[in-house]
């Protein structure tokens, strides 16, 4: 019997004790990642952001919340949220009390997918099929029927009203203490709301620095932000690929970005030109896989310097 059953026996038990480490602990262990990345003119003081991403707020995930409400502790000089905020219908108060001390400070936001409809149970299987069949949300697949309808509005008009700027396929500017930076935005790629030609030109004369803002760091954008000569991107969307192997790394990214790219700084190159991409992992998961491994949920402080 031991022969027969024991190895299937020890990889339930290895499976089991997996399932819950990456449902019952990593997924709270919220981290915070530090990047330096050297964008700035010469003479400029360095930059504090903060970037939040991919909260997926679901009523009554208080660590989060009061995890959230901690960076503030910073003391960033300004504050970027890249998107789906939400995952769950009533979540709206608990992702703006999580928020609210961070709403104190300058900041800029897109949306992602999540923020507009509510998630689906779907196979988590499937992303690896879309990732080997190049189909990733509406790029590629039938759009979505009877979806849920998030109330985004509600989550703009708050961001609004503390100040933070919208970028959904917009530009905008922050002013802090004489520094003006200038932010071109684009709406969420995944779900095609991506309209680049209306923010296209590049970085704004007359700012102290451009960055590029979007959601999901689909290729066609990150060609398009780096050809038009913006120094940083920041994009989240990709959760880091969740479920990780350890000592490999993340099997697939939701989107098309390779990867060795699917957290963290890196490059990108196009038309001539070279960007500093951040993605962020995201501190948040969809209600249905509320489990992350090798791949803790995290947000970034990165400090701007000056150019080498």
């Amino acid at each position: 019997m031991r022969a027969r059953y024991g190895v299937p026996l020890t990889l339930t038990a290895v499976g089991a004790a997996g399932l819950a480490y990456a449902a019952g602990f990593e997924v709270r262990s919220f981290r915070l990642r530090r990047v330096t990345v050297p964008v700035l003119p010469r003479g400029m003081r360095p930059l504090r952001v903060l970037q939040v991403s991919d909260i997926h707020m679901v009523s009554g995930q208080r660590k989060k919340q009061r995890w959230l409400q901690s960076l503030a502790g910073l003391r960033p000089d300004f504050v970027i949220n890249t998107g789906d905020n939400l995952s769950d219908t009533e979540g709206v108060p608990e992702t703006l009390d999580a928020l609210g001390p961070l709403m104190e400070f300058p900041g800029a936001y897109v949306f992602g997918s999540n923020d507009y409809y509510g998630p689906k149970l779907r196979n988590p299987a499937r992303y690896l099929i879309e990732r080997v069949q190049g189909r990733h949300g509406l790029n590629g697949n039938a759009p979505v029927v009877g979806a849920v309808h998030n109330p985004w509005e509600d989550l703009r008009d708050a961001f609004d009203a503390a100040g933070w700027v919208g970028l959904s396929n917009s530009r905008g500017r922050l002013k802090l203490e004489g520094i003006e930076i200038a932010l071109t935005g684009l709406d969420d790629p995944h779900i095609k709301r991506d309209r680049y030609a209306e923010v296209s030109g590049g970085p704004e004369s007359g700012a102290d620095l451009s960055l590029a803002v979007v959601h999901a760091p689909y290729l066609r954008s990150l060609d398009a932000f780096t050809a038009d000569g913006y120094p940083l991107i920041l994009a989240g969307h990709t959760h880091g690929g969740q479920l990780c192997i350890p000592f490999y790394g993340a099997l697939v990214t939701n989107c098309d970005i390779d990867t060795d790219r699917v957290k963290g700084l890196s490059t990108h190159t196009a038309g001539g030109h070279t960007s500093f991409l951040h993605v962020s992992a995201g501190c948040g998961t969809n209600r249905y896989t509320p489990v992350r491994f090798a791949c803790p949920p995290e947000a970034t402080l990165l400090t701007l310097t000056e150019r080498g």
